[in-house]
C-alpha cells in the first residue's frame, strides 16, 4: 500500500475522472483552497443528506475562495444519475464535481478505504490550500454524517491563522477562556517571554492572546450560525 499523504505535504499529483470531465489535482484548483471529501457510496441515505448539505453551503465555501470536490468508488454514470435524482427529489443542484474511482486507486492513495472493506470509502475530508499543501485531514465513520458548519469554521480558522500569524483556540470564535481572541505565537527567548507580559493579555508568558479583527470574527460567527 502506498504511503498516505499527511498534513504539511503537497497533495499528490493525479488525473481524475469526474462528473465535470477529467481534471488534474491539485493544479486544477491552483490559487484556491479546495475541500476533497469522500463518501461510502451513491444512493445511500447518509451520503445523500451530506450531498444536500454540502450543496446548500456551496456559496459559503466559494466566499472563502474554496471549491468542493467529492469522491467515491462508484462510476461516473452512477454519480450522474444520483445527482440527477437529488435534483429531482429535493430540488437541490449539486454544483461541484464528483470523482469516479471504481477501481479504488485514488481512494487507496489518499487513505480513504475502510479497514473492513477494500472497496468502500470512509468519510474523509482533505483541506488543501492555494499552494496545493494539505492543511487538515478529517475522518468520519460510515454511520455518522459530517457537520458542514464545522468544516467551514476550520477553513476560515486556517485562513485567519495564516493571515495574522496566530493560533486559534478551541471552538473559535467562541472559546470558553478567551472568546474570539487569537493566541500569540510562543516566545523564542527568555527576554521575549518576559516582555510579552507587558504587551499582551496573558494567563502566563506562554499563553497570551490578542484581539482578532472584527470583520473576521463576524464572518466566522456567521458561518457557524448559518444552516
Amino acid at each position: 500500500m502506498a504511503e498516505i499523504p499527511t498534513i504539511g505535504e503537497r497533495f499528490p499529483e493525479m488525473e481524475v475522472v469526474t462528473t465535470h470531465g477529467k481534471i488534474k489535482l491539485p493544479d486544477h484548483f491552483s490559487g484556491k483552497w479546495f475541500i476533497l471529501f469522500s463518501h461510502p457510496a451513491d444512493f445511500t441515505p447518509v451520503c445523500t443528506t451530506e450531498f444536500v448539505a454540502f450543496s446548500k453551503r456551496y456559496e459559503d465555501f466559494k466566499k472563502l475562495n474554496a471549491e468542493l470536490i467529492g469522491l467515491s468508488v462508484d462510476s461516473v454514470w452512477s454519480h450522474m444519475k444520483w445527482i440527477e435524482w437529488i435534483g429531482e427529489k429535493f430540488n437541490v443542484k449539486v454544483p461541484f464535481a464528483v470523482i469516479a474511482d471504481p477501481r479504488g486507486n485514488v481512494a487507496e492513495k489518499l487513505g480513504m478505504l475502510h479497514a473492513e472493506s477494500a472497496t468502500s470509502t470512509v468519510r474523509t475530508v482533505f483541506v488543501v490550500d492555494p499552494k496545493g499543501v494539505i492543511r487538515a485531514i478529517l475522518y468520519y465513520p460510515q454511520e455518522v454524517g459530517r457537520n458542514i458548519s464545522e468544516i467551514l469554521r476550520l477553513l476560515k480558522a486556517l485562513q485567519v491563522s495564516d493571515k495574522y500569524g496566530s493560533a486559534l483556540p478551541a471552538n473559535w470564535p467562541e472559546n470558553e477562556l478567551i472568546g474570539s481572541r487569537m493566541i500569540v505565537p510562543p516566545p523564542t527567548s527568555e527576554k521575549e517571554a518576559q516582555e510579552r507580559l507587558k504587551s499582551y493579555e496573558c494567563f502566563d508568558w506562554w499563553l497570551c492572546h490578542k484581539e482578532a479583527p472584527k470583520e473576521e470574527i463576524e464572518e466566522a460567527k456567521g458561518l457557524m450560525e448559518k444552516k
